[in-house]
C-alpha cells in the first residue's frame, strides 16, 4: 500500500500556515508518506500572497509552495503534485488537474461562480473536491452544499477532529445520498496537525492517474484517524 496526503498547506501559499514547504516535505518522509499533494490556499481564501499585485507574478508567488516542496520531495524521494484550494465566501474546494500555466492563462478566474469553476475545470480534464462541506456550520443547521458543482466529497478531514467529528460523519452521509466519490486529507498547517488522506493499492504517477482513480471510487482507502496511530 501507498500513503499519500491529499490535503496540506505551506507558509509560502497560505497565511495560516506555520511551515515551509521543506519542513512540510520532511515531516511527511519522516511520517513513512510515499506522497502529498500541496494544496495551498488561493486568492479566495486565506493566502499569503499580496492580491494587489499583477496576476502572474501573483501566480509565480503563489506557487512557489508547490515548488520549494517538489525541489525537496526530490532530493529526500517524496513524490509532490499540485494542487489548489479555492474559496467562495468560506465555502471551499480542492482542485486538482490544473497547472501554474494554467492558472496564469484564467486571469479572470476570481470572478467565476462555483458552478463555472466547475465547468473550467472540468474543460480543462481537472477534479472538483468539496473540502469539509460541514465546516463553519452549526450542528443541525444546513450547509452551503453543491452537488452539481463537485466529483467528490472530503469525508475525513482530520482538522474536523478538533472541531466536532460530527462534520466529518456529515460529510460521509452527504456523499453516500449523493453517490459521490470520497476523499480523505489532513489540512495539515504545522507540526501539531493531524496527518491524514489515502492509501492507494498501486503508486501515484501523475496527477492524472489520481483524477482516474477518485472518480471510479476504486484502488484506494480514506484514512479515517490520525496516521500517527496507523504507521
Amino acid at each position: 500500500m501507498f500513503l499519500y496526503e491529499t490535503h496540506m498547506h505551506t507558509s509560502e501559499g497560505s497565511a495560516c500556515a506555520h511551515l515551509s514547504a521543506k519542513e512540510q516535505v520532511r515531516m511527511y518522509k519522516e511520517l513513512g508518506y510515499d506522497g502529498i499533494f500541496v494544496t495551498d490556499h488561493f486568492f479566495g481564501g486565506n493566502t499569503a500572497v499580496s492580491r494587489n499585485l499583477p496576476w502572474k507574478e501573483r501566480i509565480e508567488r503563489y506557487c512557489l509552495g508547490y515548488e520549494h516542496a517538489k525541489e525537496e520531495g526530490d532530493r529526500v524521494g517524496l513524490q509532490v503534485f499540485f494542487g489548489i484550494e479555492t474559496g467562495f465566501c468560506g465555502t471551499e474546494f480542492l482542485v486538482y488537474g490544473v497547472d501554474k500555466e494554467w492558472l496564469i492563462s484564467h486571469p479572470d478566474m476570481m470572478e467565476w461562480s462555483i458552478k463555472k469553476q466547475y465547468e473550467m475545470i472540468h474543460r480543462a480534464g481537472g477534479l472538483v473536491v468539496h473540502a469539509h462541506p460541514f465546516r463553519g456550520h452549526d450542528k443541525g443547521k444546513a450547509a452551503k452544499l453543491y452537488p452539481d458543482a463537485v466529483d467528490a466529497v472530503e469525508v475525513y478531514n482530520l482538522g474536523n477532529i478538533w472541531r466536532g467529528v460530527w462534520m466529518n460523519e456529515s460529510a460521509l452521509s452527504y456523499a453516500k445520498e449523493q453517490n459521490l466519490p470520497i476523499t480523505g486529507g489532513g489540512d495539515a498547517h504545522n507540526a501539531g496537525s493531524l496527518h491524514g488522506g489515502i492509501l492507494t493499492e498501486e503508486r501515484i504517477c501523475s496527477v492524472e492517474e489520481f483524477i482516474r482513480m477518485i472518480l471510479k471510487k476504486t484502488g484506494y482507502d480514506v484514512i479515517k484517524d490520525s496516521i500517527k496511530e496507523k504507521v
